[in-house]
């Protein structure tokens, strides 16, 4: 593909992703116009996504890590993990309820959430290690991330949710705040619960054997992609179980062994335009 054409793909591809979050309509998949596996080329639509939601106003505040859970892997059909931008616009931790007009397609996934006390930046990403890492990390939080597709009934290759800003939805944060000193991520054990029923359970091992991997993993392609973590940013690791849908109404609380709990009530009703 010459640079000409892979400046139209990633305009097309932007273009059709930002619509549909636009108009709360999901959209056919991307790969038809980035292919299959170029994922250089999904990388440079999601930042022309997120250059143009900070040009409106929004603010970067952290990334999360996707698909590093094998089961994750197995439900939305992709074989590795990606990334996506966290911006301040997707924080739904002091909202009364998680807005469930503002998604489309929404699923909840229980993560550990590490916020960072320095930068992990190097001429080489190579040089960093999981003790850096692990010296970055200035306390973890339980966090649910409400994943989404723009993508219609979740048909997507690495591509798709690649460009599509990792399936990000919006997040929401726990409030009990645990140095790493005090526990170890691969350790934690966490049930997810929808409306008071268990749907979902799993452990840190299940991000990557080791939610500081998955955090290496980041540092290092951060630096690939020009755009290390810095600190005061938050990284939602990666979860920690399957997916389990979250529909108007519904709450859903996560428990996780030594970092408490965390809980998000969706808005019992769509938006009017959506019936």
């Amino acid at each position: 593909m010459t640079v000409a054409n892979r400046e139209t793909a990633v305009a097309a591809a932007a273009g059709r992703l930002a619509r549909a979050a636009r108009e709360r309509r999901p959209c056919g998949p991307v790969r038809d116009l980035l292919g299959p596996t170029d994922i250089g080329l999904a990388y440079a639509v999601q930042q022309r996504i997120v250059d143009d939601r900070i040009a409106r106003g929004a603010r970067v505040v952290g990334r999360k890590i996707g698909l590093t859970s094998e089961s994750v892997q197995r439900q939305v059909g992709v074989d590795r993990p990606d990334f996506g931008v966290l911006l301040d616009d997707m924080d739904a931790t002091g909202l009364p309820a998680v807005p469930s007009e503002r998604l489309l397609q929404p699923r909840a996934e229980a993560e550990i959430a590490f916020v960072l006390a320095a930068d992990l930046d190097c001429e080489d990403g190579d040089d960093l290690d999981v003790e850096r890492v692990r010296a970055a990390v200035g306390h973890a939080v339980a966090a649910l991330e409400i994943v989404d597709s723009r993508v219609a009934d979740w048909d997507i290759a690495i591509t798709d949710t690649v460009a599509d800003n990792a399936s990000s939805g919006m997040f929401v944060l726990g409030r009990q705040q645990v140095a790493l000193g005090d526990f170890e991520p691969r350790d934690v054990t966490m049930r997810l619960y929808a409306d008071g029923v268990l749907a979902s359970e799993g452990d840190g091992s299940a991000c990557l054997g080791d939610p500081l991997l998955a955090l290496l993993w980041l540092a290092r392609t951060a630096v690939e992609y020009g755009a290390p973590l810095r600190a005061g940013q938050v990284v939602l690791s990666g979860a920690l179980g399957p997916l389990v849908p979250t529909p108007p109404g519904v709450t859903v609380r996560a428990e996780m062994s030594g970092l408490g709990s965390v809980t998000a009530t969706f808005s019992p009703k769509e938006s009017k335009d959506q019936g």
